[in-house]
């Protein structure tokens, strides 16, 4: 290890997930190559012993250093990936070793910064770091890192979210935005563009960037809301109330918001919401519609309120968005 860099430090344990361990490496070496700076980043691997991790994709890494041996180091960033596991539903379980949130624990007081990847949040949430933070996870295992840790406010649609010397990450592919944040956090702005550039990413998406088709991969366990959310999708331009979509259901306005808060964890308010949100964005990366006919054409109505609707839960603006993920035309 190089005296006078950046420690990153990236937690290594049996089928953790592979891309969580090697995104952020692969941005900080890009850091170094971008800056004339002389403090670069050293990225280290850590692991209860020096023998090889094989990951969840069935490769093997080979650790650089033992957890023992980090013990007595100052830390600048621990990097905490994640492991999950499928069952025979399809359905995703977030995996936390007690030996290795015990290893996060004594090494979080010499760390002066915290990062989770992906379900990493699921061990940092079992270390005790993330109580009475707000925080982020893929949105896949959301509602079980909130039902495992209620102490923890957890916020399933940004891509990261920073609480003082905290971050957590969402995706897999969003530990790259999440470095890239670290990156311009530690040495601006420009050099993390310069390192987006050469990724071939879309420039820095900002921390209030929403994951990708989160209301439309969230799994339901009853038909009936899955008609619900099929109903929602095929009438999208037209008022959705409640009373609409109790209709439909046969039920009672009260027991349609029972049912949507049991089943997506949600109003049907807030839902509508989200889908025409993620309508609209499609349609803004896809096309040229103008903001009227979109507006329109995803149950907006108006232009102000696709406007409102993309602040409040995208923290941009249409135009903006489009600005940034545009894939067709010019």
């Amino acid at each position: 290890m190089h005296t006078g860099e950046r420690l990153i430090v990236i937690v290594l344990f049996e089928g953790v997930d592979l891309l969580d361990v090697t995104g952020p490496p692969e941005v900080f070496s890009l850091a170094r190559r971008e800056t004339e700076e002389a403090a670069g980043y050293d990225v280290a691997l850590a692991a209860e012993t020096m023998d090889p991790i094989t990951t969840a994709a069935g490769v093997r890494i080979l650790p650089d250093v033992t957890f023992a041996e980090l013990t007595r180091r100052s830390i600048d960033t621990l990097v905490v990936p994640g492991a999950v596991e499928v069952d025979g539903q399809h359905r995703v379980q977030a995996l936390v070793d007690p030996a290795v949130v015990e290893r996060v624990r004594q090494l979080a007081p010499r760390t002066r910064r915290i990062t989770s990847v992906c379900v990493g949040a699921h061990i940092l949430a079992a270390s005790g770091l993330l109580d009475g933070k707000r925080a982020t996870t893929h949105w896949s295992t959301a509602q079980q890192l909130a039902a495992d840790h209620p102490a923890v406010e957890v916020d399933s649609d940004p891509i990261f979210i920073r609480e003082g010397n905290v971050w957590t990450g969402a995706g897999i592919s969003a530990c790259l935005d999440l470095s890239l944040a670290l990156i311009a956090d530690d040495l601006g702005e420009a050099v993390a563009l310069r390192v987006a550039r050469q990724l071939v990413m879309y420039l820095k998406r900002p921390s209030g960037q929403s994951q990708f088709s989160v209301p439309l991969e969230q799994v339901s366990a009853t038909r009936r809301i899955e008609d619900l959310r099929h109903h929602i999708l095929r009438h999208i331009a037209e008022p959705l109330t409640v009373a609409h979509l109790a209709a439909h259901a046969h039920v009672s306005d009260r027991q349609l918001t029972r049912i949507f808060k049991t089943e997506l964890g949600t109003t049907p308010h807030v839902y509508i919401e989200s889908v025409r949100v993620e309508r609209a964005r499609h349609e803004l990366e896809t096309t040229d519609a103008t903001l009227e006919r979109i507006a329109t054409a995803c149950g907006f109505g108006t232009v102000d309120t696709l406007v409102r609707a993309f602040r409040r839960r995208l923290d941009t603006t249409p135009t903006e968005y489009r600005r940034r993920f545009r894939t067709g035309g010019d």
